[in-house]
């Protein structure tokens, strides 16, 4: 699906923009589907929404996209207030999980359909048509119509059909899921690429999947019950969650009730109390005496100590399972279970095993209950 720009606006999508959402809201007949946001996207970065459904991702980008109403707040693209513009006047292109392509029209049409409706002169069409082709790869294609292609380059031509027309901010709604696996997968490295290509480009990417925001995003926000409960840059995100939703929702992670104790004698750790051990942990403040839980990600545990520093568990193997690369083994500590996801085991251990269970400090999150 692509948002058109009228003639008179297209010479405003060149150069970088970013999104602003200042205390936006959204309800629908009275019901209030997205709380108050205020959010900033910076020039060129990617950021993705993630959630489960009905959580109000969608509707923060259909929102941006013009096809929601706010019922308060402001939306902002670079320095333009476009709360109230229609969608063709924003200045935004967006691709969409069903493609959305005229199966009349051979991929050039397609992909020149934006241009032409912006009246732009033919030879500057066939230029951004070609280069739009390249840089998504199906140069090859242009002369075939839609039922002729895969799934995955059909949603390579929606997204140089986006491109073409040099938005200011390309919005991507679920671009992958009705895709296979393994096509999904090649895909996220060509959105990746394609960024890498284009970085002047701000992006924002709704999706259902944790590994295409982890991969594509610099900034993820994630959703629940119309609210943003965390926001911040990938990989402390992932590494640091603020709360249990957050580390349960970007992966797989061990929680463990905890106890803080108190601020240790390391910058950024705090003692606690947890598994039956006295261990350290990375937490925003001491929050001691708090009942609180500790959160650890599988991959980050391992039967060896890194380091001098490396906390441990005593732990009670109850189940392998292996899984080609990878083997997991289910441990009981202090009487709750705890997954390790680990790489070449050797020799396997059994169940009913004593294993001691090794993971550094800043691996082990204090989150909230």
């Amino acid at each position: 699906m692509l948002m058109k720009t009228t003639a008179a606006h297209s010479s405003a999508l060149q150069g970088t923009s970013g999104i602003i959402l200042d205390s936006l809201r959204v309800a629908y007949h009275g019901n209030v589907v997205l709380k108050p946001l205020s959010l900033t996207i910076e020039p060129g970065e990617v950021l993705a929404l993630i959630g489960p459904s009905g959580s109000g991702k969608t509707t923060v980008l259909r929102a941006v996209a013009g096809f929601a109403q706010p019922a308060g707040g402001r939306i902002l693209i670079g320095d333009t207030d476009v709360t109230h513009l229609p969608p063709y006047k924003r200045g935004l292109a967006m691709v969409v999980q069903n493609y959305a392509l005229f199966p009349h029209l051979k991929v050039e049409d397609n992909v020149a359909f934006g241009l032409r409706a912006q009246k732009q002169p033919k030879a500057l069409i066939n230029e951004r048509v070609v280069q739009a082709l390249k840089t998504v790869g199906m140069s090859d294609y242009a002369t075939r119509y839609p039922h002729q292609l895969s799934g995955g380059q059909q949603q390579r031509v929606a997204i140089a059909r986006a491109i073409a027309v040099r938005p200011r901010v390309l919005l991507l709604d679920e671009p992958l899921s009705a895709l296979d696996a393994q096509i999904r997968h090649n895909m996220v490295e060509e959105i990746a690429r394609l960024h890498r290509e284009m970085p002047e480009l701000t992006i924002l990417y709704v999706t259902h999947d944790q590994t295409e925001a982890l991969t594509l995003a610099d900034k993820i926000g994630i959703m629940k019950d119309g609210s943003m409960i965390a926001h911040g840059e990938t990989r402390a995100l992932y590494h640091h969650p603020p709360n249990r939703f957050a580390a349960e929702f970007l992966g797989r992670a061990n929680i463990l009730s905890a106890t803080a104790l108190g601020i240790s004698d390391a910058p950024g750790l705090v003692d606690v109390s947890c598994g039956g051990a006295v261990i350290r942990a990375f937490s925003q403040g001491s929050h001691h005496g708090y009942n609180k839980l500790l959160c650890i990600r599988p991959q980050h545990m391992s039967l060896t100590p890194r380091s001098a520093n490396s906390n441990r568990f005593n732990a009670t193997l109850q189940s392998v399972h292996w899984q080609g690369d990878l083997t997991h083994l289910l441990c009981d500590v202090g009487g709750e279970s705890v997954r390790i996801v680990m790489t070449h085991v050797n020799p396997l251990p059994q169940a009913g095993d004593r294993l001691a269970l090794w993971f550094e400090p800043d691996d082990a999150v204090l989150i909230e209950v």
